[in-house]
């Protein structure tokens, strides 16, 4: 599940007068990651859902909970949904502005709702300052609005950091609608070494150099502009054969035509290929390109997580530590950076940086019941473990919180028990025993 939506708002970028899908370019997030793209594999665990009458896994009401759910809304491009979670988090915590302020207008922008989304990145930046995210979709607006001399000065600023790989192209375009040709063509060039494989930036300088009286320079950038769209075509379809041969056969019949997609030099194919051979179960071979991919795009937290998620299939834990790591540091409000972080920790032994992990990635999204039992079962052992090493503070905050986690098991109950027997809490250990017996007359699993 790739992260992939056509800026249906934006200026139309033509190529010989089609619109082209942009799926494929980075997430526009600053720091937040939406487009994960073997994030449907959930580490091997549960799917998101809802647990039955008894409550197991619930969705309290705080903000880490609705920023969880606002970026899963995002990824799958459920932009009204995600907006909701956004807003619900700003309500419950106005002062998290970036994480769920920025998300929110982005939502707007998509919705195609330009005056909200306008205010709301107005606030962002009058909260956190000026940023190269906010300039580049405060310009985007203007242009969309024929607003041309604010659209060029705001991405001018963002285009002095370029926050995304199409910012050059954007300005370009400005500045060409502007009648300003001399600096259109300028930026259309930067844009083109950005994104040398976008038949959209050829199109446009095409477009120039008819302007300009250049017909020969004209009809060649025509040229390259269809021949990337043949290109982007035929990699399509590659993509296709490749899913459909691994569908319907073997890795050996599927490999020539997979194998095609693999370029050293373009991280969106890479992780294309990664990806349709991970979520075959081929993780070996996902392992070259998915390594490349973020070779490539070190920046990129999708990148990151795809090649910790396939080092972590492949059990080769340690490897996929360090870019996990380096990912979460960074970005430490996405719900599956930290929760795959902790799944590894947790097989590397590791086990209070695993709690850690997972504890966050729990807050961010409360609703994945594979994150609340692997959760569950760090906890209850750290809590043993105190019980063990006579540490009965720590162990009652861990036992209680596993029986938060997990109100039907019983095991729990016993160690919250013998807690409250040796530290002289007599009434407390009667209740405990109480809710033990209930648990195993219930069908609950015997305590060990």
């Amino acid at each position: 599940m790739s992260w992939c939506h056509t800026n249906s708002m934006s200026v139309p970028r033509l190529s010989r007068g089609s619109a082209r899908d942009r799926c494929g370019f980075q997430s526009k997030l600053p720091g937040f990651l939406l487009g994960l793209a073997l994030v449907t594999c959930r580490l091997g665990l549960a799917e998101d859902r809802a647990e039955g009458p008894a409550g197991q896994v619930s969705s309290p009401d705080t903000p880490e909970a609705h920023l969880g759910a606002g970026y899963e809304d995002l990824k799958n491009n459920r932009f009204e949904a995600a907006a909701r979670e956004f807003r619900a988090a700003l309500a419950l915590n106005p002062q998290i502005v970036l994480q769920a302020g920025f998300p929110l207008a982005l939502c707007l922008f998509e919705l195609h709702q330009t005056e909200e989304a306008r205010r709301q990145f107005e606030a962002v930046r009058r909260a956190a300052g000026d940023h190269p995210n906010i300039e580049y979709y405060l310009g985007r607006l203007d242009l969309t609005e024929g607003k041309l001399d604010s659209a060029i000065l705001e991405l001018n600023k963002a285009a002095a950091n370029p926050p995304f790989p199409d910012t050059a192209y954007y300005l370009g375009y400005a500045y060409l609608k502007r009648q300003d040709l001399t600096l259109a063509e300028e930026w259309l060039r930067r844009a083109a070494e950005a994104a040398p494989r976008d038949p959209a930036v050829q199109y446009q300088l095409g477009l120039l150099y008819s302007k300009t009286g250049r017909k020969e320079e004209a009809q060649q950038a025509y040229s390259k502009s269809e021949q990337l769209r043949q290109r982007n075509t035929e990699v399509d379809k590659l993509r296709l054969d490749c899913k459909q041969r691994l569908d319907q056969g073997t890795l050996d019949a599927a490999r020539p035509v997979c194998d095609q997609l693999f370029d050293a030099d373009d991280a969106e194919r890479l992780t294309m290929l990664g990806t349709i051979y991970g979520q075959h179960g081929f993780y070996a071979e996902a392992l070259k390109a998915l390594r490349r991919a973020a070779e490539l795009s070190p920046g990129s937290p999708q990148m990151q997580y795809n090649l910790a998620f396939d080092y972590f299939q492949l059990n080769r834990y340690e490897e996929a530590q360090e870019p996990l790591q380096k990912a979460v540091a960074r970005w430490p409000d996405l719900y599956p950076l930290n929760a795959l972080l902790g799944a590894v920790l947790y097989k590397l032994g590791e086990e209070l940086p695993a709690y850690q992990a997972l504890h966050r990635a729990n807050e961010l999204n409360p609703r994945d019941s594979g994150t609340v039992d692997l959760l569950y079962q760090v906890t209850l052992s750290l809590g043993q473990k105190n019980v063990s090493s006579k540490h009965y503070v720590a162990s009652l905050r861990y036992v209680s919180e596993a029986a938060k986690l997990r109100p039907r098991e019983p095991e729990p109950h016993r160690l919250l028990a013998r807690i409250y027997d040796v530290t002289g809490h007599q009434a407390e250990a009667v209740e405990e025993r109480r809710q033990l017996e209930r648990l195993i007359r219930e069908g609950g699993a015997q305590p060990h």
